[in-house]
């Protein structure tokens, strides 16, 4: 006997017989809003979702980036430091010498 009242109500619902019924008619534009304000949410949701993803992967490409540049700035004044730029020249074999006169600037 259940398993044919269970079927019954199944037959009821999937046969669209239940929104004929006196409750769904009279509450179906409240049942609309209800199920927009549903697909609304989700929605909104979803996008949420995808906006944070995105932020966190920019940021740790920011990280990235932060690093690297610190990185070449390190190397860069590694290499520029006077006493590397000397050796570098006495490696090449290059005839440059130190200025033994102070720099100035030429105004115009």
């Amino acid at each position: 006997m259940k398993a044919k009242e269970v079927k019954k109500k199944f037959m009821h619902i999937v046969g669209g017989s239940v929104l004929a019924e006196d409750f769904v008619t009279k509450n179906i534009r409240f049942i609309i809003v209800i199920f927009v304000i549903l697909v609304f949410y989700i929605s909104n949701r979803y996008s949420c979702i995808e906006k944070q993803s995105k932020i966190e992967s920019l940021q740790r490409e920011l990280k990235d980036a932060k690093y690297e540049s610190l990185t070449i700035s390190a190397k860069l004044i590694s290499v520029s430091r006077e006493t590397r730029v000397n050796e570098l020249i006495k490696k090449n074999e290059l005839e440059l010498e130190r200025t033994k006169e102070p720099v100035y600037k030429i105004k115009k």
